[in-house]
């Protein structure tokens, strides 16, 4: 009997882990791909304009680590405007490890 209440706490925590993957990706959708694109490849206008960097590819992820993207985002840089306001500390390391998984 004790095992039930492990079996549905597992269940929870990998359901959990579903849900926050797919908030990361709605966030991305909504507030990144306009000038990222949502492949990750910057293949837009605006992202043509401010030369964004194509995060498909494992060599521009090797150049900033996820302290530096967690800054960016919070704070802005050059042409990117800031997210403080717009997005909690968890949702930016859910950005970041979403940005993450576009490797290839």
């Amino acid at each position: 009997m004790k095992s039930k209440p492990l079996i549905i706490a597992g269940l929870l925590i990998s359901l959990g882990g579903v849900v926050f993957a797919d908030s990361a990706a709605d966030t991305w959708n909504t507030s990144c791909a306009g000038c990222h694109a949502k492949d990750g490849s910057g293949n837009t206008i605006m992202g043509k304009k401010a030369g964004v960097a194509d995060y498909r590819d494992p060599k521009v992820q090797a150049k900033f680590t996820d302290e530096e993207a967690s800054k960016i985002i919070h704070d802005g840089k050059n042409k990117m405007k800031s997210y403080k306001d717009r997005l909690t500390d968890d949702q930016i390391k859910g950005l970041i490890a979403y940005i993450r998984s576009l490797k290839k």
